[in-house]
């Protein structure tokens, strides 16, 4: 992988003849808190430009499953294989620190459900969108400026607010700009941690809306844990229910969520059609 937000021609040619081929190889992961079980023995692939919700109710999983993924937290058991953007496969655990701190800051993005913990707080919002950039090697502070302008006006926050520190924003406007931050660099797979918890309901329809469009428009894979089976069907392409640790049933979204086959996944759907 580059240094560069964009890929180069080289990239460009292995993104192209890798693009029917699995971004994320995830094979019998497992982690285990001593001897109680975060989850256990997960499979599955994930694609490019695909989007997949992990559902469940809360102490399902799908935190621990999440964090393992994103090599927040090291599984006991299984391997997770990445694409890197020269096409070859690479087990992120056998990654050095180092590749996996430059792959958190280039090709990932992880937004937080609590805004504050993917944000600095104490500095402006141009500054947390170029950070960013810096990490990737910009230096040109004319450029990272604009950049970062264009971005604030992409995810709908004004311009002028630019030098505004986040603590000054509506929690709303601090999701959309951890989001900028994060996908300010082209990453190819983003990480979401119940985005859209502890909003309002009309801030969580415009910010659903907003991750919609910028998830097609970019082209992203994306791997969304969520409790909010409305969430998972406006955004996600195919579903993961987790309960116990365990997946126990996946599909697509569609087909999960009208005709669910497993009696818990039917529970879930039944207790949110009732709320």
């Amino acid at each position: 992988m580059t240094s560069s937000a964009l890929p180069d021609r080289a990239e460009a040619q292995a993104a192209a003849a890798t693009a029917d081929e699995p971004l994320l190889k995830v094979s019998g992961v497992t982690r285990y808190y001593g001897d109680r079980i975060g989850c256990t023995d997960i499979s599955f692939d994930l694609w490019p430009g695909e989007v997949l919700a992990i559902v469940g109710e809360s102490g399902s999983g799908k935190t621990t499953l999440l964090n393992c993924l994103s090599t927040r937290l090291a599984p006991t058991a299984g391997a997770i294989e990445y694409r890197m953007r020269d096409g070859a496969m690479r087990n992120l655990y056998q990654l050095t620190e180092a590749e996996r701190r430059l792959l958190m800051r280039t090709d990932w993005g992880f937004v937080h459900q609590n805004p504050a913990e993917g944000l600095r707080m104490t500095v402006s919002a141009g500054a947390n969108v170029g950070e960013r950039l810096m990490a990737v090697g910009n230096r040109h502070y004319g450029n990272i400026r604009d950049t970062a302008t264009s971005w604030l006006e992409r995810v709908e926050i004004a311009a002028d607010r630019i030098d505004d520190q986040p603590r000054a924003f509506s929690g709303g406007m601090r999701q959309r700009l951890q989001i900028a931050r994060n996908l300010v660099t082209h990453p190819r797979l983003v990480f979401m941690d119940e985005p859209t918890g502890g909003l309002d309901v009309s801030v969580q329809a415009r910010l659903l809306d907003m991750l919609r469009r910028l998830v097609a428009d970019l082209g992203l894979s994306v791997i969304i844990v969520t409790h909010d089976l409305a969430v998972a069907r406006l955004l996600s392409h195919r579903i993961v229910v987790m309960r116990h640790g365990r997946i126990i049933e996946t599909g697509l979204t569609d087909q999960v969520l009208d005709d669910p086959r497993e009696p818990y996944s039917q529970l879930l759907v039944s207790s949110i059609l009732q709320a």
